[in-house]
């Protein structure tokens, strides 16, 4: 698993679309498999979970993303990668997730 936390800055709504449209025209294989929206007066949370294949890792890959903006106005994007082992007991080849990662720090730079 590879994590990525951090404040972001712009319009809650275009920050999303870019990560959502950047992440499905990345990859032939990606796709958003679920997403959940919440809004209570001023604080906005929406979850997106992505999947595809990563090819240097041979299996499928799986990216949680969450962008939280609070009542200040301030937002927060947590980014989780999972799935990208191929050991039973520990983790090797994590080279999908840490490239979705990557991926979504292209995308909020």
């Amino acid at each position: 698993m590879a994590k990525l936390e951090m404040p972001v800055y712009g319009n809650f709504d275009v920050i999303l679309h870019r990560i959502e449209s950047g992440i499905l025209g990345g990859s032939v294989s990606a796709s958003l498999e679920d997403k959940s929206d919440f809004r209570d007066g001023d604080v906005r949370c929406s979850v997106r979970v992505f999947e595809r294949y990563s090819w240097l890792g041979g299996n499928r890959v799986s990216l949680s993303v969450t962008l939280f903006q609070g009542p200040s106005g301030a937002i927060i994007l947590s980014a989780i990668a999972s799935g990208g082992s191929q050991a039973m007991f520990f983790k090797i080849n994590t080279f999908g997730e840490e490239a979705f990662l990557d991926k979504i720090r292209e995308l909020i730079v």
